[in-house]
């Protein structure tokens, strides 16, 4: 009696992806020191989890974490709910998309890296240019998912429930809005990653907490393994924010075939 296809391949795939964090790990482990790279450069795997233990203890690496994960979770909700608001807008009203396009290309084509100096000058050395960057980063990409999306939703089906006398919010909330919801959560889960990259800009830039702020300060202090543990961090934070993503996605969108809810 066969198994089930689709359990077999993420068996498969579960497996695969297995062995190459095993052999990546190894490789982090021995690979320098044989191939003679100082560990100043490249500290094996051992220098970095001890180090990671350090700053736990003494470092304060958890409350850092805490601060990061929390800039990267409001300037996120912040910048989605603001590309979406005007990627809808845009979307339905062609008059706003000539009006507010330009600007708004403006804002995108100006270096997102260029702002978190102003904001610093601006409000000090607190959480705020940090999310401000991350919402600056986040919103475009929402906003041209949800725009693309009305856009290309069937004029037919528009058409047709206007001959029904349908209102206005009523083609809105039947048509438009749910025809949008899978690129809407692509652009979701862009920006779950952009957000950290966000606020690691502004913490780099100018703060005294986060991880941004402990990636800096290993960089003065030459402490590479300090440097990796803040980058590892970095990442878990970055892959938990995409992770809460695809389950919203899949808890929402549970009508879409599964093949289409996929991790990427």
């Amino acid at each position: 009696m066969s198994g089930n296809p689709e359990s077999a391949q993420l068996r498969r795939g579960t497996l695969a992806s297995v062995a190459l964090l095993v052999v990546f790990l190894a490789a982090w482990e021995w690979g320098p020191g044989c191939l003679g790279i100082p560990p100043y450069i490249v500290p094996p795997m051992s220098a970095v989890a001890k180090e990671a233990v350090r700053m736990w203890n003494v470092s304060g690496l958890a409350m850092h974490t805490g601060v990061t994960a929390a800039e990267v979770l409001i300037g996120f909700l912040l910048g989605s709910l603001l590309g979406a608001f005007f990627g809808y807008i845009l979307g339905m009203s062609p008059t706003a998309e000539v009006a507010l396009s330009p600007y708004i290309l403006a804002l995108q084509i100006a270096p997102k890296v260029a702002f978190a100096p102003l904001f610093v000058l601006w409000m000090g050395f607190t959480i705020y240019p940090k999310i401000l960057v991350a919402i600056l980063i986040v919103f475009f990409p929402v906003l041209i998912n949800v725009l693309t999306a009305v856009r290309n939703v069937d004029p037919d089906l528009i058409n047709l429930a206007r001959a029904f006398k349908a209102s206005r919010a009523q083609i809105f909330w039947k048509i438009e809005f749910p025809a949008s919801l899978p690129p809407l959560f692509a652009g979701l889960r862009i920006g779950s990653t952009l957000a950290v990259v966000g606020v690691v800009v502004g913490e780099l830039v100018g703060g005294n907490l986060g991880l941004g702020y402990l990636l800096a300060f290993g960089e003065g202090q030459a402490n590479t393994p300090m440097v990796f543990v803040a980058i590892l961090m970095l990442t878990l934070v970055g892959g938990v924010a995409y992770l809460l993503v695809i389950l919203a996605e899949r808890r929402v969108l549970h009508y879409m075939p599964k093949n289409a809810l996929s991790g990427f």
